[in-house]
């Protein structure tokens, strides 16, 4: 072994792996040439490989600064307040970092500003101490990106999330949302190098409300009640009482679901793994031979995969077309249909235009993706783009998948809501030829295309570059609380900043009081529209033409037990809530997409939250004794507003489903009460019993509906108004209100840092 794979590993912090590289004769040219394998067999030891990786990969990118190079910098003669920022040097042209050194760069960060953090709880305790680690602490995380795929069953889901993940034996074809309760998550595993699932169970009461509701809707010959029952209780269900069905000799297998707790299955390989959790999320009977089937028990199971740096950041989150009936399973569903940022919608090639399913997901769920939610691309998948007549030829299939294409495009461009709001792009995917590659190139699957679209999601370049900004700005507060004699300075920055924060936070308010009264008229008219039109609509809703007495007896029966949500007719559910609400919410949609984008460029309230600004730029120049407590309070602004953005987003659901929540919590009475009606004429008289609530309640329901939301907007001008006003302030004082001077020196890790930043900023925006 030569002096360069010593070095690298003393600079890298792995000094304990010399011996085992002297052993194997590692010198610089083998040393280049490492690939995972032999990685693996060097260092068996998960903690010290994933280090070493990281290091290795970011040298391979020649974006490593060395430890003495930044060590260079350690020289308190050199006033760093005469160097240039970072954040305000010229902007010049460089190589920008792949992901995989980002992410190197990012851990290292992580490791040095962990590093920082032992020094100042070493130091003595002092207020700004305790909020520099505080600010440490709260440095941006990186989140996964959540990407739902929906599909009827046998459309090709497993297929498709088998080739996508590249592990063919995963999931067994028709097995992922056979049942129409479950969701199924998968992820990769940046813990251990096993095959796991979580399995999350509703709750143990929940479970017996919903027994109770099966019991009673098994008298109408509920096939879903009789479905779930037999898949768990085999044939017990029908002799049994609750109380019965509540014994714990059915729950042997999951003492977990009893315990509230999650049931964990841990592998080697992903057929064993599959085998194990496959009773927990199937339907299918195909194999019965009398095991019982868990999956009516469950609320989610998440699957995660080693060795997946394609779903690093990702999660692929399998969803049932429409909620649930069990309350805990449906406020899951709409949360994780509410948090997707870009939604697969999965159909059979031969009928992918035509497919009633496909295109009422879409529609069912758009106000959950979009004003609702995160969503801001949907991509349509064709599956079986190979499954021809013939042993064709490859221009007959691409023919047909252009044919495809053209009609997926059009067809959702007669859902003007949908097309509005997101990007759309239609995939011709074969998962068949991807592993088989017979009549088609593998970008003719375009299997590789759907890879690079989680790639592009794994790769947000903004995390890390906020996150290194950030430890550049506390690097530099350490830095620049080390140097005496700028008193003055201090206090005539501190004064500038609280009136320029001051003059803006006036300017953010007016912007929002703006939207707001914009709201409170387009919910003013749609409040009139609604009380117009709302009996029109509930006679609509409960006198259905083509249907029988009968058969709408049953779904009005479900209805009323089920907060106003009809049973699927042809797939599809019907909300008596939604409905009502649909003139309220149709007032406000394009206001509301506009004032609250799910478009990553664009920020909300009409930008108003980007254009707020303490101008450090400006002062930087003109206060240069206390430059490095500007630079932390620049990067402090950019992330309180990243924060805003996140906090905004996640409030913005809750405003918008104010309107159908407000609805429906008017409406529970009704619904409770036409729930006890039995006998004859059940049907008339719940019809009735709805249209005379509606009448009666429709000069004070649709208003209490605006009320609600306009009161959770202005609760949310407050948090925005408070929050930046709070932290700024204790973020001004602390830096430029302190004369504490007893911090390490940090040279060198700043050093360090700014260049890993510079390499970031290359190119911010490279797409």
């Amino acid at each position: 072994m030569d002096d360069f794979v010593c070095n690298k590993l003393n600079e890298w912090g792995l000094s304990k792996l010399i011996e085992t590289f002297k052993d194997h004769e590692i010198d610089k040219e083998e040393f280049d040439k490492l690939e995972d394998e032999v990685i693996k067999e060097l260092i068996p030891k998960i903690g010290p490989r994933k280090k070493f990786k990281r290091r290795f990969k970011l040298l391979k990118s020649q974006v490593l600064p060395s430890t003495s190079e930044a060590n260079d910098t350690r020289n308190m003669d050199k006033d760093p307040r005469e160097e240039s920022s970072p954040c305000q040097s010229p902007r010049v042209k460089r190589k920008r970092p792949n992901s995989a050194a980002e992410e190197s760069i990012m851990c290292i960060v992580k490791e040095i500003m962990k590093d920082v953090k032992m020094k100042l709880q070493n130091e003595e305790k002092t207020e700004l101490k305790d909020f520099l680690k505080k600010t440490i602490s709260n440095l941006e995380r990186r989140k996964r990106m959540l990407v739902g795929v929906f599909g009827r069953t046998g459309a090709g889901k497993s297929s498709l999330i088998n080739a996508i993940v590249g592990e063919k034996n995963l999931l067994p074809s028709g097995s992922v949302c056979a049942c129409t309760s479950v969701m199924f998550k998968v992820e990769a595993n940046n813990d251990s190098e096993k095959y796991e699932a979580e399995i999350e169970f509703i709750k143990k009461d929940d479970w017996k409300n919903e027994l109770c509701f099966y019991k009673y809707l098994l008298d109408d010959d509920d096939d879903d009640a009789r479905e779930k029952m037999t898949a768990l209780y085999r044939e017990d269900w029908v002799s049994k009482s609750v109380e019965e069905l509540m014994d714990k000799k059915y729950f042997k297998e999951i003492p977990e679901f009893l315990s509230s707790e999650k049931k964990t299955l841990e592998c080697e390989s992903a057929e064993e793994l599959r085998d194990k959790f496959v009773k927990y999320v199937s339907a299918s009977n195909e194999e019965d031979d009398g095991e019982r089937q868990y999956w009516p028990l469950v609320e989610c199971v998440t699957v995660r995969l080693p060795n997946k740096e394609l779903l690093q950041h990702v999660t692929l989150v399998v969803l049932p077309g429409n909620g649930d009936r069990n309350k805990s399973r449906d406020n899951m569903w709409k949360k994780m249909v509410g948090r997707c940022s870009t939604v697969w919608i999965v159909a059979d090639i031969k009928r992918a235009a035509s497919e009633k399913e496909a295109w009422e997901i879409l529609q069912n769920a758009s106000s959950l993706m979009g004003n609702g939610g995160d969503c801001q691309r949907i991509h349509f998948i064709c599956t079986k783009s190979d499954d021809v007549d013939v042993q064709s030829v490859r221009d007959l299939v691409l023919k047909r998948n252009r044919d495809a294409k053209r009609k997926v495009n059009a067809k959702f461009q007669k859902y003007p809501q949908s097309s509005k709001q997101f990007s759309f792009e239609v995939f011709t995917v074969s998962c068949k030829e991807f592993h088989k590659s017979r009549h088609l190139q593998p970008d003719d699957t375009e299997i590789p295309k759907l890879r690079d679209v989680l790639q592009n999601l794994n790769n947000n370049h903004s995390e890390a570059f906020n996150y290194v900004s950030g430890a550049c700005g506390i690097l530099s507060l350490i830095q620049g609380t080390r140097y005496r004699g700028v008193a003055d300075s201090k206090m005539k920055a501190c004064r500038d900043l609280e009136e320029k924060m001051q003059h803006e936070l006036e300017v953010l308010q007016k912007a929002i009081d703006e939207i707001y009264r914009t709201f409170e008229r387009c919910l003013t008219e749609g409040v009139e529209q609604s009380k117009d039109s709302c009996e029109g609509r509930m006679h609509f809703m409960l006198h259905r033409r083509g249907e029988t007495s009968s058969a709408f007896h049953k779904r009005l029966k479900f209805a009323v037990m089920n907060n106003g949500v009809f049973n699927a007719r042809n797939g599809r559910k019907t909300n008596i809530n939604t409905t009502l609400s649909s003139e309220l919410t149709g007032s406000i949609d394009d206001e509301f997409r506009m004032t609250f984008p799910n478009e990553d460029k664009s920020g909300p309230f009409k930008g108003a939250i980007d254009s707020f600004s303490l101008d450090t730029e400006r002062m930087i120049n003109t206060y240069k004794d206390v430059r490095l407590q500007l630079r932390f309070l620049k990067t402090e602004e950019d992330k309180l507003k990243t924060k805003l953005k996140k906090i905004i987003r996640e409030d913005k659901k809750t405003v918008y489903s104010s309107l159908t929540s407000t609805i429906e919590e008017n409406m529970q009475k009704c619904y409770t009460d036409a729930a006890k009606i039995t006998g004859v004429g059940f049907l008339e008289n719940v019809r009735w019993k709805i249209k005379k609530h509606v009448h009666d309640q429709k000069d004070t329901m649709f208003k209490m509906a605006k009320d609600n939301m306009l009161k959770q907007l202005n609760e949310l001008r407050g948090k925005i108004l408070k929050t930046l006003k709070e932290a700024l302030m204790e973020s001004i004082q602390l830096s430029l209100g302190t004369d504490d001077c007893s911090f390490p020196d940090v040279s060198g890790e700043l050093a360090m840092v700014e260049k890993f930043y510079n390499q970031l900023e290359a190119d911010p925006n490279p797409n």
